[in-house]
């Protein structure tokens, strides 16, 4: 697996957990915000989100990066 493929699932995957722990939280300080279901489907779509802007932008972001470093 490609490193750049790789990064990108683990920063969906960052993603996703930390939308459930958000609601999670929610749920025990103040009741449910969403339904199991809703909050599932919620961090899907944030995950998905996360992956596909961190694969389109990473490379960008380090050759940026890179470019400023050399100047």
């Amino acid at each position: 697996m490609p490193s750049r493929l790789k990064s990108a699932l683990l920063w969906g995957a960052v993603g996703f957990l930390s939308v459930l722990v958000l609601v999670q939280g929610y749920a025990l300080l103040e009741g449910p915000l969403v339904s199991i279901v809703q909050g599932f489907l919620l961090a899907l779509v944030v995950g998905a989100s996360v992956t596909g802007v961190t694969y389109v932008l990473e490379y960008r972001i380090a050759a940026w990066a890179a470019r400023r470093r050399s100047s």
